[in-house]
């Protein structure tokens, strides 16, 4: 039993202040910018006399406040352990307190930041299985010495491995064995060339693009749209070439930014493991440690986007319940991009339970065109209204026709499943492949779903859900002949399966 008290380094103040000065940039901008932006600009405000300075004022007391709030949780933040527990109080007007039995921790991932590398510390976030929100952690100590995480671990462990000696006294003083401490086994580490490869076709463009337009987007009802529009309108007199190459040197300035940001993320990602965890380990500016206990993985998914199918490379995910990355329900990726020559002994050696190469049993030839006809009625609408507004070029839309029906060809010869007395193994593609590797006791869900017309050709798509996270994975098989269907129902056969 340990009752001495531990709090954060005084870095965790300053920490604090970040945090909060981040999530009110945006009004600062807006107030700024107004002020700035405005007729006569810095100049107008310093000639409006001290009425002038109250944005400053304001600013400057909102920036004190958020300092004086984080030394404040600083001090007031406490740790320990206690029966088993690690105990956290903390609180800015109303003390809270908060324990978390040993036993419910399920890993402790770490970041190490900019402010954290330079002074030796660790930001440690605590997982249990009942994590609260998305992406939130049952606790999260800001600041700490390796030191400091390492005895938070060690302690986690002890209570956890240590069992009473047989034959002890009930009434006497406890007596434990403690297990031998486990070996960590070094797995996989991506090299300079994945790296880049990664980066180059992560699609992380429209993750940028994204970015950008919900900044803006912040900032609507300030944006004269009426001068926009007459400025584009302006911009298109200059011609067709001008315009497309605009356009093309802002989408390779969002690719290259894409890159540099993947770059960052996954620098020295590394994969190590023992007997009962998974270690991943990444990260340039931000390092990141991630520990998912193996037996919390449901399952495995393999994907894969055209361009890495054609070079033979793959990405893997973890579906593991309550495990997510960051503030987001973001999966965990065991491999962010790997050869797929390297990497079926890897996922045996971590998951010898699992069967990686089971022979697929694809659709039927009859239900092909059920994976273009619905895309077809959707386009319909647009087909006709380019067509008739842009006549003549407009009709070369119907180009896209013949692409959709090669996608829905491809979809239907990449769609299948596999039957193992203790897995389910389901395949199917959107644009890239997916293709997930469940074991039966971790299915949670088993479903057949059948339209009027499938029905008619005797066909049906079966989905099959695994807990992930907060919102779970579901995989599906398409459009599969209804035997198929029903065969994958009665190999589940659990009381909750829905037939409809």
């Amino acid at each position: 039993m340990y009752e001495e008290r531990y709090k954060l380094h005084p870095i965790s103040a300053f920490l604090n202040f970040i945090k909060g000065l981040k999530e009110l940039i945006f009004p600062f901008i807006i107030i700024f910018g107004v002020n700035i932006f405005r007729d006569g600009g810095i100049r107008s405000m310093f000639n409006q006399g001290w009425q002038g300075f109250i944005p400053l004022m304001v600013g400057g007391g909102i920036l004190i406040f958020l300092l004086v709030t984080g030394i404040i949780k600083w001090k007031r933040f406490v740790y320990w352990f206690e029966d088993g527990e690690l105990r956290i109080e903390y609180g800015l007007f109303v003390k809270k307190k908060r324990y978390i039995p040993f036993e419910r921790i399920q890993s402790l991932n770490y970041t190490e930041g900019i402010f954290h590398r330079p002074l030796g510390l660790v930001k440690v976030k605590v997982e249990t299985a009942g994590s609260g929100k998305i992406g939130q952690a049952e606790a999260e100590l800001t600041a700490i010495s390796r030191e400091d995480a390492d005895r938070i671990e060690n302690e986690m462990e002890k209570a956890k491995h240590q069992l009473p000696v047989k034959g002890a006294l009930v009434m006497g003083p406890a007596e434990y064995v403690e297990l031998t401490k486990k070996t960590t086994k070094s797995l996989y580490h991506m090299s300079i060339k994945e790296l880049l490869i990664l980066a180059t076709t992560s699609g992380g463009i429209g993750v940028v693009i994204s970015a950008v337009l919900i900044f803006l987007s912040q900032f609507s009802e300030f944006i004269p749209y009426d001068a926009v529009y007459e400025e584009v309108v302006s911009f298109l007199r200059f011609g067709l070439l001008i315009v497309v190459l605009t356009i093309f040197f802002v989408l390779l300035i969002a690719w290259i930014i894409s890159v540099v940001m993947t770059v960052f993320a996954n620098y020295q990602f590394t994969i190590q493991y023992d007997e009962d965890h998974i270690y991943i380990s990444r990260g340039l500016l931000e390092k990141k440690k991630v520990s998912i206990p193996l037996k919390r993985v449901q399952g495995i998914k393999i994907s894969q986007n055209p361009v890495r199918q054609l070079f033979g490379y793959a990405t893997v995910v973890v579906e593991s319940a309550g495990g997510t990355v960051g503030d987001k329900d973001e999966k965990i990726r065991l491999f962010p991009l790997v050869k797929n020559k390297r990497m079926l002994p890897m996922l045996t050696e971590l998951f010898p339970e699992f069967v990686w190469s089971p022979k697929l049993v694809k659709a039927p030839k009859r239900s092909v065109h059920f994976f273009y006809r619905l895309s077809l009625v959707w386009w319909s609408p647009v087909f006709a209204a380019v067509g008739y507004f842009f006549y003549p070029y407009g009709l070369l839309v119907l180009l896209i026709i013949p692409l959709v029906i090669g996608i829905g060809v491809w979809q239907h010869r990449t769609v299948g499943y596999a039957l193992d007395e203790k897995q389910l193994t389901m395949q199917f593609r959107g644009l890239g492949k997916h293709c997930y590797f469940m074991l039966k006791k971790r299915v949670q869900v088993v479903q057949i779903t059948q339209s009027y017309f499938q029905r008619r050709k005797g066909i049906a798509s079966t989905h099959a859900t695994i807990k992930s996270g907060m919102m779970g994975a579901t995989a599906t098989t398409p459009h599969m002949e209804k035997e198929d269907a029903t065969r994958i129902l009665t190999w589940y056969e659990p009381s909750g399966t829905k037939r409809l």
